[in-house]
């Protein structure tokens, strides 16, 4: 199956069939997979979203809401929706999908959906909602499979079997005691191939991963990475089993904390929706470019304190925003690396020092590569051999103050326990911007004048 792509023509036969009655509707949307319909949303009304959800069964709306992008507001559309509809709907959402978009809405609207919802299926929700949403309790689904660990194969069999009726799948099955206490993960292989008379406890698994309720994302994140994990069980202090985390969750949370990481090391507040409007945006950059424009008058100060220099060599200026925009591209190049190996894993003293030491050669050679070609352009172009050995220093130097701060200063900024990606940026512009005025004009005083 190839990714779904709209054209004009899907939106046109959606359009058509949103003029006409409800069983020509119903007849082009069955031509869609949900997640197709998600999509198509994209490009659709709240009320002409509202209505095809009224055209779907509750299966497949639940399906479709919980594919939709979060920035179109799916918990809205579910508001919207008559009481019985969206109680259908809600029910055949896994508790922790359920529990993502109920937690967008407002008191009084979660308190009347969850009052509307199967006292055990509410129950679930309103465990799941006094957990932090960026935490392995907000991501993680209290739908599983346990077994007792004194139970005999056939007894298992019955309880897998009972407790899978409403699972549309399951990865692994865990194994506790009396107490709920989480004692090791099971395979559905053993069981089926053990004799009767084994019990649980002699097929369990107890070298397994596991996290608290209260681990970040990210850190969960990493563990699926590291130990290729298709789900994860979630503990309390107590190893009481209190849910699952799976794979497709942490698919969404990988996107979620790369799209943050880029946003950050842009200027641009996580606030910001990818699709949201221009006062939104404004209110989000604003601050930022504020930020931006005093460390621009910082060096412009530079400048102005070798006002002489930059009048008696004209052309020092024209090479001053060469030096300088190179070293803002290097050190964007540097960060870059540096924040993802920091996303990725913390880094030891040691393999802090050996990054910034690999930058610190970097930029040598590369400034001094840059730098041969300025040089060879002011011979040419200029006729000044000793204006070319300025700006070859100059690049060279620029760059590698480039490089070592690019690597440095996000480290230093985890140290300190403040999120490298938002104040790296405007920190490293300062010091490229700076040192990328400051260098060719003192070099140029002391040489050439």
């Amino acid at each position: 199956m190839q990714p779904f792509d709209i054209d004009k023509t899907d939106l046109q036969r959606l359009k058509a069939a949103l003029d006409g009655d409800e069983a020509g509707l119903q007849q082009v949307l069955q031509q869609y997979h949900s997640s197709e319909i998600a999509i198509l949303f994209d490009n659709l009304s709240p009320a002409e979203r509202e209505r095809i959800v009224n055209n779907l069964s509750a299966e497949t709306a639940s399906d479709v809401i919980s594919s939709m992008d979060e920035e179109h507001h799916p918990a809205e559309l579910l508001v919207n929706l008559t009481p019985e509809k969206r109680s259908e709907i809600v029910e055949e959402l896994d508790y922790d999908d359920a529990t993502d978009l109920i937690s967008q809405l407002d008191e009084s609207d979660q308190q009347e959906i969850l009052d509307d919802l199967d006292h055990e299926d509410a129950l679930a929700i309103r465990n799941l909602l006094t957990y932090d949403e960026d935490t392995a309790g907000g991501l993680m689904n209290t739908d599983l499979i346990k077994v007792n660990t004194s139970s005999t194969k056939n007894e298992a069999l019955e309880a897998i079997i009972h407790q899978s009726e409403e699972m549309e799948e399951f990865y692994t099955l865990y194994a506790v005691n009396d107490a709920e206490e989480l004692q090791g993960l099971l395979s559905i292989k053993d069981i089926i191939k053990a004799k009767k008379q084994v019990t649980v406890g002699e097929l369990v698994n107890s070298d397994f991963v596991y996290v608290k309720a209260d681990l970040d994302q990210e850190e969960v994140a990493k563990l699926f990475s590291q130990y290729n994990l298709t789900s994860i069980p979630v503990v309390d202090d107590r190893m009481k089993l209190l849910g699952r985390i799976t794979v497709d969750d942490i698919i969404d949370v990988l996107e979620e904390e790369n799209t943050e990481d880029i946003l950050k090391i842009s200027g641009v507040s996580e606030d910001e929706e990818l699709s949201g409007g221009w006062q939104d945006a404004i209110k989000s950059r604003l601050p930022w470019l504020v930020i931006n424009l005093a460390t621009a008058f910082l060096a412009a100060s530079v400048i102005r304190s070798y006002e002489d220099t930059a009048k008696k060599l004209p052309i020092i200026s024209a090479y001053m925003i060469i030096i300088a925009g190179m070293g803002g591209n290097a050190a964007t190049q540097a960060l870059a690396v540096t924040v993802r190996r920091i996303s990725l894993s913390d880094l030891s003293d040691k393999q802090a020092y050996v990054t910034v030491v690999k930058e610190f050669l970097v930029g040598m050679v590369n400034g001094a590569a840059t730098g041969l070609i300025v040089f060879v352009v002011a011979l040419l172009y200029d006729s000044n051999p000793m204006l070319g050995l300025v700006m070859f220093l100059a690049m060279t130097g620029n760059l590698i103050v480039a490089g070592v701060t690019g690597a440095s200063i996000p480290l230093l900024l985890k140290r300190l326990g403040i999120d490298p990606a938002v104040a790296s940026s405007i920190i490293i512009t300062t010091f490229t911007d700076c040192v990328g005025f400051l260098m060719p004009l003192w070099l140029a005083t002391k040489l050439l004048l």
